[in-house]
């Protein structure tokens, strides 16, 4: 049973396509650049050179169609017809309170997905457009969506209740949910692993760092605080979002420059956070490179950027209390050695030892340790692999065995797959 699993990001499309019975990632790409210009697909097939394609993609319907083009490529794809795939799994990033786990997507799924779009403008409508241009193509086979926000659905009252008229949330749903839940899942199962413990008995802080941003208290293995909330503005500095800020902020904008709440909204999810304090840039390798051309505004992008994470980092050791882990992942987390050390130092008093060494090596998409070997609290570095959550999930509704996020063994929570 070949599953191809869909990741449509605000300006990215991940896909991945495992056989099940082999356990095995036949391919996997990237469509990056999607909406903005200059975009490119880069595929992978195990065994064989990276394939790359210069192609413009100004939505992802179009994106959609490279990858099953690619995939059905006689020279470098993978698949003599497009009917091998067996069913498709999406990510979908916000589920408001209907979703509590993973479903097959109906009609019904997909308006609920429209009736929540307003809390997460940058990635439910690429959800569904993904969803759509997939089931055009795979008109005949299941589709199953994965909910971003299903992974924080245990999180206690008294984090997810914003002090506000309660009547906001009895009525409208204003509350915490958080995002980027499948990575959070995947980061904090593989550093249990890692580790060596069950993740039941793992407290950990998991921080994923892309063009979005987010941070997870993980409490004997579940979610009891992350940084986003009603919708992903909300938390971190991010590329194009403001993350915290003065809620009078807004209002007193409004009333200086003479804006309408819309426009107001647009600039704190689009034109705010790294793009707002550099003018412009989002990607963070190119914020790093201008920094040290000596841009001060490069410059201090990346020291707010680093100076907020450390400030995540303490307020969840306190919720925590006993804490055996930090996880970078994601782009930025990943390959972002200078960002991680300016989140990192000078907490040896909190029992995190930062190796630079080991550090500033751990930029190769492969997990790592980047605390020395006296740390208390162990720092890794875990390359995310949310398409492989979508997949298990996947086969888990197909076969009959899925239960939600908290009860499901998931297999990579073992070496086989990420050796």
């Amino acid at each position: 049973m070949d599953i191809l699993a869909i990741n449509c990001g605000s300006s990215s499309l991940k896909y991945q396509l495992f056989d099940w019975e082999k356990k095995e990632v036949i391919a996997k790409g990237l469509v990056e650049r999607v909406t903005i210009g200059g975009s490119f697909i880069v595929h992978e097939v195990p065994g064989r050179e990276k394939y790359r394609k210069e192609f413009d993609c100004p939505n992802h319907t179009v994106a959609i169609d490279l990858v099953t083009k690619t995939l059905l490529d006689p020279e470098v794809g993978v698949l003599k017809d497009i009917n091998q795939i067996a069913a498709v799994g999406h990510r979908v990033v916000h589920g408001g309170e209907k979703f509590t786990c993973s479903v097959r997507i109906d009609d019904s799924v997909l308006k609920a997905a429209r009736e929540v779009a307003h809390l997460a403008p940058l990635h439910n409508p690429p959800n569904i457009a993904g969803i759509e241009a997939a089931q055009s193509v795979l008109p005949n086979v299941p589709h199953v969506a994965i909910f971003d926000t299903a992974f924080h659905q245990t999180m206690p009252e008294e984090a997810y209740i914003y002090p506000l008229p309660y009547e906001w949330y009895e009525k409208h749903g204003v509350r915490r949910y958080g995002f980027h839940g499948t990575s959070h899942l995947y980061v904090s199962k593989r550093a249990a692993v890692m580790l060596g413990k069950p993740a039941k008995e793992c407290n950990i802080i998991t921080m994923h760092i892309g063009n979005g941003v987010s941070h997870t208290a993980i409490k004997n293995g579940v979610s009891v605080d992350t940084s986003m909330g009603l919708t992903p503005l909300e938390g971190a500095v991010m590329g194009t979002r403001c993350g915290d800020i003065d809620p009078a902020i807004p209002v007193f904008i409004m009333q200086l420059e003479n804006l309408s709440a819309k426009d107001v909204d647009n600039i704190l999810n689009k034109k705010s956070g790294i793009i707002g304090i550099t003018k412009r840039f989002t990607d963070r390798r190119d914020v790093k490179a201008n920094a040290e051309q000596g841009d001060h505004l490069c410059q201090l992008a990346m020291k707010i950027e680093g100076y907020r994470l450390k400030k995540y980092i303490g307020s969840y050791m306190a919720v925590l209390g006993r804490l055996d882990a930090v996880v970078f992942t994601a782009g930025v987390g990943e390959r972002g050695a200078e960002i991680r050390e300016l989140a990192l130092e000078n907490l040896e008093h909190m029992g995190i030892i930062l190796d630079k060494e080991r550090n500033n090596a751990a930029c190769k998409g492969k997990e790592a340790v980047i605390t020395t070997d006296a740390s208390p609290v162990k720092v890794f570095v875990i390359p995310t692999n949310e398409e492989l959550v979508l997949t298990e999930d996947v086969a888990a509704i197909l076969n009959g065995t899925y239960t939600d996020h908290m009860n499901f063994e998931y297999s990579f929570a073992s070496d086989y797959i990420c050796k």
